[in-house]
């Protein structure tokens, strides 16, 4: 047996419907279910959906005083598409999946991935991953585009070519989102520019220099002091130097008077050193107040041309809403920035044009190949299809492939739609528009046949894809299913007994009476038993020697 990627080992359900409790433990090549008409079939699909994400409520519990429980255990380990959802959802990726769904007798429901509760929008998401349920008038999965390419890349086998592709496009659609992004930076900085440049050239004709307003401040208190400031220095200097009695003239006369007496006192050295200290001090004093003296000076045009400046900042201050000649620096330094933004901008979207253009070419050409390919197995698809229609008795029905050219998108430039003629009309219609039974499962199972080796598939589960046929055509479908089931595990719900001798593991579907209540149960059957529940399907409840014969030629090959 080939190794499988996804496989439904068991499933548990308890107090759903007529099921009081049931536990069927799955092959993971042909499973087959059969059973009377009424025995709860149909049943055993409704409970697998409730795990596959469909909503419940109270009327499907058997005993509405315990709640409804119902547990399929898959074996999911080596699905990338699975590892990746339970990944991005934070979910516990365990050798083994357990998915869980409870229905209390209040109607409440709740779902259960490894124990981690989900949403049911996380249950469908991860169970359309793990299984492919396909019932009278479901809508089919084959119906979907993206499904559609995906059976005839299979077929060209160029998962290579595609990966590289799409790695491609993704660039391509960053390079278009990065040049719409610069148009549009474009056009907002044009749409400023004459505003930011009127700004930005009367902050530049103001020529300010750092902290220039505040220095201008400072300078101009000192010029409006000027008079007073040059009247106190001139006093200074003449107490200093030149008065009557100038002081540093007092302390060298005092230096002097007490020189003589330095050696009978042992203060009087450190005293005459620190007179000294002052008297050269205060000379200094002197010569520096002379010299700021000369500095200082009135001069009432320059007081005017502060002013003019300072009340020409103060304006720019209050428009820009700041305080500081530095924060206005700032400002001019960012429209600056902003007016050769305008400048730059262009050369970017030259370069993102380039890098666009370059991306759409390697893009398109690869494209092309794979559009190629795609049409070259067109053909080839549609006669294998058609020919197993006609094995699996639909003669009439025909399956063409409809190629269409679109703009490049991440899976190329082509539409794929599979169209459906179930009548020699000539009148195809997409596959998502016909209705589905089981003329249909059967078309997806032609389909699917083809690609199983090629593609991640899920479980397949047929419920009825024999309504209508029998004989020969239900011996061809329980061919192909057997063929199929080799590479992905089957779940199929029949009533023909040319399929159910196909099967790996045969479960026989009925009813019992426990204590005046009816309930559903299932079993797994042994060889014997398989050889007599075909012989009853073949020839009735009480099968002849020649039915029984005919079953058992039917298991054994």
């Amino acid at each position: 047996m080939a190794l499988l990627l996804i496989m439904l080992k068991q499933l548990h359900i308890i107090n759903y419907a007529i099921i009081e409790e049931i536990l069927i433990d799955f092959s993971g090549n042909l499973n087959v279910i059969t059973g009377e008409t009424g025995a709860g079939k149909s049943i055993l699909m409704g409970a697998l959906s409730l795990i596959l994400g469909d909503r419940a409520d109270t009327s499907a519990l058997l005993n509405s005083d315990k709640k409804c429980f119902i547990e399929g255990k898959f074996d999911a380990g080596s699905s990338k598409g699975v590892i990746e959802f339970l990944k991005s959802n934070d979910l516990d990726a365990d050798d083994e999946l357990v998915i869980r769904r409870e229905i209390s007798t209040n109607g409440k429901s709740r779902a259960f991935v490894n124990d981690t509760p989900v949403n049911l929008e996380q249950l469908r998401e991860l169970s359309s991953l793990l299984v492919d349920l396909h019932r009278q008038f479901d809508t089919l999965a084959l119906g979907k585009s993206d499904f559609q390419m995906e059976v005839l890349d299979a077929l060209s086998g160029h998962g290579n070519e595609l990966s590289e592709y799409a790695r491609l496009f993704m660039n391509l659609s960053k390079a278009r989102r990065e040049r719409a992004a610069l148009q549009a930076q474009k056009l907002a900085l044009e749409k400023e520019y004459d505003y930011n440049k009127f700004l930005f050239d009367e902050l530049q004709d103001a020529q300010l220099g750092e902290n220039e307003l505040e220095n201008l401040e400072a300078e101009l208190k000192l010029l409006n002091h000027a008079e007073g400031i040059k009247s106190a220095l001139n006093k200074v200097y003449f107490d200093l130097k030149e008065g009557e009695q100038p002081l540093v003239q007092q302390l060298k006369i005092s230096l002097n008077k007490l020189q003589p007496f330095s050696s009978y006192h042992a203060g009087l050295p450190s005293l005459l050193q620190r007179l000294q200290s002052a008297q050269i001090e205060l000379q200094d004093i002197a010569g520096e107040v002379e010299r700021m003296n000369d500095q200082v000076q009135y001069d009432p045009v320059r007081i005017e041309e502060i002013n003019q400046k300072i009340s020409h900042g103060y304006k720019l201050l209050k428009k820009h809403g700041v305080k500081t000649t530095n924060e206005l620096i700032g400002i001019r330094n960012l429209l600056e920035a902003k007016l050769q933004a305008v400048l730059s901008v262009d050369e970017q979207i030259l370069a993102a044009d380039k890098l666009s253009a370059d991306l759409e070419l390697q893009a398109g050409r690869l494209a092309a190949a794979i559009s190629g390919r795609r049409h070259l197995q067109a053909a080839p698809l549609e006669e294998r299809v058609n020919k197993l229609l006609k094995q699996v008795g639909m003669p009439n029905a025909r399956l063409k492939v409809q190629i269409r050219e679109v703009e490049l998108g991440i899976t190329g430039k082509d539409s794929i739609e599979f169209l459906f003629d179930a009548n020699k009309s000539n009148r195809f219609e997409p596959i998502r528009k016909v209705a589905s039974g089981g003329e249909l499962s059967r078309l997806m199972l032609c389909i699917k046949s083809l690609v199983a080796q090629s593609i991640d598939l899920p479980t397949l589960i047929f419920d009825e894809i024999d309504s209508g046929i029998s004989g020969e055509a239900a011996r061809q479908v329980g061919i192909i299913l057997k063929g199929l089931s080799a590479r992905r595990q089957v779940i199929c719900i029949t009533h023909q007994p040319q399929i159910a001798g196909k099967a790996n593991a045969h479960y026989y579907v009925y009813k019992e009476v426990t204590g005046g209540a009816i309930t559903t149960k299932i079993r797994l059957l042994a060889a014997e038993e398989r050889i007599t529940a075909i012989a009853k399907m073949l020839g009735g409840e009480k099968p002849t020697a020649a039915a029984l014969e005919n079953a058992r030629e039917m298991v054994m090959n």
